[in-house]
C-alpha cells in the first residue's frame, strides 16, 4: 500500500508559519510522501519560500511540490524554487520522480499547468497571435506533463499539477473563471499514461472529487477545500490492478 498525502494553496507567509506544522510532525505515521499542489506562497517571494521551507522542510517524509500562479507572481519561480529545494523539498515543472515506499515504486510527474477552458467551452488555437500564445502556452505545458507521466519507470503514476485538469472539481466556482482555473489539455496528458491518481489545487471554492473523460479519479486539495492540513489517499495493489484511491481523513 502507498500513502500519499496531499494539500495545495497553502499561501505561507511569516504569519502561518507554524499553523500546519503539528499536524505534520504526525506525517511519517500517516503517509509514505507528501505532495504539495502549488500557491505554496502568496506573492512568490524568496522571504515566503523560506517560510514554506521552514513549514515543509525536514518532516521524515520525501515533499514533492509543484508552483502555482501565486509563486510566479513576484516573477521569482527559480527563486522559489532553489529556497525550496535547498530545503529538501523537490518541485517538479515538466518533470518526474520515483519513489520506493509501501514495497513499490510510485512515479509522480508534476506540472503547474496553465488555464484555457475545458471541451466545448475552451479557448482555441485561432486568431490573433495573443490568443495563440495563450493556447499555445497551455498545450506546451500539457505535453511536457504526458512526456513526465510518459518517462516514468514505476509501478504507480500520480499526476500532480496546480491547475484543474477537469471540470468536476470546479463546481462550486464561478463559471466564469473555469478558463483560468484549468484545461481539459491536462486531463488528456493524463488519460494518456496510465495514471492511477491526478492531485491539483487553484479552487477555493471547488469541490474535492472528480474523474478525467479516462476515468483517473482527480482530487481537489486545495486547502480551502479539504479544510485540513492535507488529505490522504491509499493506492494499493500493483501493475494493473491498482484499486481505486480511497480517501482517509487525516491532519487538521
Amino acid at each position: 500500500m502507498i500513502r500519499i498525502a496531499a494539500v495545495g494553496d497553502v499561501h505561507i507567509d511569516k504569519d502561518v508559519v507554524g499553523r500546519y506544522r503539528p499536524a505534520l510532525e504526525e506525517l511519517p505515521d500517516k503517509a509514505d510522501v507528501l505532495l504539495l499542489a502549488g500557491d505554496l506562497t502568496r506573492h512568490g517571494t524568496e522571504d515566503e519560500a523560506r517560510c514554506v521551507a521552514t513549514e515543509f522542510g525536514g518532516l521524515g517524509v520525501p515533499v514533492i511540490a509543484v508552483l502555482g500562479n501565486h509563486d510566479h507572481q513576484s516573477d521569482s519561480p527559480d527563486a522559489v524554487t532553489r529556497v525550496l529545494t535547498d530545503a529538501g523539498i523537490t518541485v517538479l515543472e515538466g518533470t518526474g520522480t520515483v519513489l520506493d515506499c509501501g514495497g513499490a515504486r510510485l512515479g509522480v510527474a508534476g506540472v503547474k499547468g496553465f488555464g484555457g477552458g475545458f471541451a466545448g467551452r475552451c479557448a482555441s488555437n485561432f486568431g490573433e497571435p495573443e490568443m495563440k500564445a495563450f493556447v499555445g502556452t497551455t498545450e506546451r505545458i500539457a505535453d511536457s506533463l504526458a512526456d513526465a507521466l510518459h518517462s516514468l519507470d514505476c509501478d504507480v503514476k500520480v499526476a500532480l499539477t496546480h491547475y484543474a485538469p477537469v471540470p468536476d472539481t470546479l463546481v462550486g466556482e464561478p463559471l466564469e473563471i473555469y478558463p483560468f482555473l484549468g484545461c481539459y489539455q491536462l486531463g488528456r496528458a493524463i488519460d494518456s499514461a496510465g495514471t492511477a491518481l491526478a492531485l491539483h489545487g487553484h479552487a477555493h471554492h471547488g469541490t474535492e472529487r472528480g474523474t478525467t473523460p479516462g476515468g483517473v479519479r482527480v482530487r481537489n486539495v486545495a486547502h480551502p477545500v479539504i479544510k485540513q492540513a492535507y488529505s490522504v489517499y491509499h493506492l494499493l495493489g500493483d501493475d494493473a490492478d491498482i484499486e481505486s484511491p480511497s480517501l482517509v481523513h487525516a491532519g487538521r
